[in-house]
């Protein structure tokens, strides 16, 4: 078994963050959401990875990750020179997968359960393929499969305007080497792109058996600003356990699940957990409110801060109140002590804002 994560994309909507950063290297909790993915994979054993990457976020990415190892395994980068779809990009990894069943990964989503469970269904069943679905509310903005009552899939279609179903393509498949085949009977949609669930329906047009995998915790998809707040939150409220033994000054209170980072100093402040402190942060006669994550090496002062995502270095100096926030690497955000009782800011690397 061999896994293929898609990270391609260009992230327009996650902009002004994704002008200098791949938005597959957004932070969730701290750490980048592509590290998320990667340790699904990890944690169901597999150790041949391909990342489908573009000209303009391969360069990020492969420095992000290196050779895999972290990971215990071996990484491969596939180059896909233009956005032409997701079955586009299996088809450029083809040299890559073989004749090997593979699990793809769209990799700026993020989901509750690990992929063990579907992994198994799929190995113990043998179908053609088989997808991860989550009901939905409105599934019109999805790929979207019809069951028939064992769980098989009998149609599917992107996008649809009247929807036979609620249940959503989240963005993680498992396939065999007749995905090649479909593929290569697959023609570009209406977008000019080769979609994946036309592909997927053509499996099934060939006779192929297609099964599902019925999510029933939650799923993210990291496609805004706050898609990426609302991430932050759920992982923050999920996953963070409360370590405190950095150096904390008796004039700071910590309540709740809060985790501090190595050599971070917290002095005259509070901190009202879940929150998530990085290492080298100084936070001085301030206030952070639940659902915030400081990346390392920030400086906050005489601020407030709630339900924020800060990456690394940055410099948050008498800022009133900051929330539901996005503040990229290296930004100094200045105010005066004054203002509105809650302010809202996104920014991307390497700012300077005063505030008024």
């Amino acid at each position: 078994m061999k896994a293929l994560v898609l990270a391609a994309g260009k992230g327009t909507r996650l902009r002004p963050l994704t002008n200098t950063l791949p938005k597959h290297l957004l932070p969730v909790a701290n750490k980048a959401i592509l590290f998320h993915v990667l340790d699904y994979i990890a944690e169901a054993g597999i150790k041949d990875i391909g990342i489908v990457v573009s000209p303009d976020s391969g360069p990020y990415i492969r420095e992000a990750i290196g050779d895999g190892s972290r990971w215990g395994g071996q990484v491969s980068f596939i180059l896909q020179t233009q956005p032409l779809g997701l079955a586009h990009a299996v088809k450029t990894a083809e040299d890559f997968l073989g004749d090997s069943p593979f699990i793809m990964f769209l990799g700026d989503n993020l989901f509750q359960e690990g992929i063990n469970d579907f992994l198994e269904e799929f190995v113990a069943s043998k179908p053609d393929a088989s997808i991860l679905l989550k009901e939905v509310s409105d599934p019109r903005a999805f790929g979207v499969a019809e069951l028939d009552p064992s769980g098989r899939v009998v149609h599917m279609v992107e996008k649809p305007e009247k929807p036979r179903s609620n249940l959503a393509i989240i963005g993680v498949y498992l396939f065999t080497p007749e995905i090649h085949k479909a593929i290569a009977q697959t023609k570009p949609s209406w977008r000019g792109e080769l979609e994946i669930t036309d592909a997927i329906q053509r499996l099934l047009e060939m006779g192929r058996e297609v099964r599902s995998h019925i999510l029933q915790g939650w799923w993210l998809d990291i496609g805004s600003n706050e898609g990426l707040i609302e991430a932050n939150r759920v992982f923050l409220d999920a996953f963070l356990k409360r370590d405190i033994t950095r150096a904390v000054s008796s004039h700071s209170t910590i309540e709740g699940r809060v985790q501090i980072g190595e050599r971070t100093e917290i002095e005259n402040s509070r901190v009202e957990g879940p929150v998530l402190i990085g290492p080298d942060c100084r936070i001085r006669n301030s206030v952070l409110k639940p659902f915030t994550s400081i990346g390392a090496g920030t400086l906050i002062e005489d601020s407030s801060l709630e339900q924020s995502v800060i990456l690394e270095n940055c410099q948050i100096l008498r800022v009133r109140h900051l929330a539901s926030s996005v503040i990229g690497r290296n930004t100094v955000l200045t105010g005066q002590g004054r203002g509105p009782d809650r302010m809202r800011v996104f920014a991307g690397d390497d700012c300077r804002m005063e505030l008024e």
